[in-house]
């Protein structure tokens, strides 16, 4: 299968699913970037450009990025072997929890507040596009008075549940 076509602008929901899942489908093009890093998640960039940019990324056992958002940035995740659980932060209980399995996919608007973690007995592995390219993200924790708080991270910056501080 070859790699999509360079989209000409911006992509809505339902095109960025589409476009995660055509880019899994091309797995020539990525799996020899997957690797295993013991204890660590492994991402590595697929595909950048001025309308979308997308990483595979491999998910050990225990990978948690703990709630962050994508600034301005939505994105379609396509499974493509294990599972993740997608929580939403939600304020009036616990989080709001979807799992996702190989082959399955969704879509987050700029405006989600979640995280996403490893929920299979291998690794899993994913594929996620973002429209507009994810520059940015903010990143959530408890602060020291137990209010919530944001902080403006790069996209290069690892995400991990263990400093975010939120335990529900």
């Amino acid at each position: 299968m070859s790699m999509p076509a360079a989209p000409a602008e911006l992509l809505d929901a339902a095109e960025l699913v589409r476009f995660a899942a055509a880019l899994a489908g091309s797995p020539e093009h990525w799996r020899g970037l997957v690797r295993d890093d013991g204890e660590a998640r492994v991402y590595e960039t697929i595909w950048s450009d001025e309308h979308v940019n997308a990483w595979v990324i491999r998910w050990p056992e225990h990978a948690d990025t703990g709630f962050h958002d994508h600034d301005v940035s939505a994105s379609g995740i396509v499974v493509v072997e294990g599972a993740v659980v997608e929580e939403r932060l939600a304020l009036t209980g616990p989080p709001v929890a979807r799992r996702f399995g190989a082959g399955q996919s969704f879509h987050l608007s700029a405006s989600a507040i979640h995280r996403v973690r490893h929920d299979a007995a291998a690794p899993a592995l994913t594929i996620h596009a973002y429209s507009p390219p994810l520059r940015r993200q903010g990143v959530y924790r408890t602060g020291p008075d137990g209010a919530l708080e944001r902080d403006a991270t790069p996209y290069t910056e690892e995400l991990r549940a263990e400093r975010d501080g939120l335990r529900r």
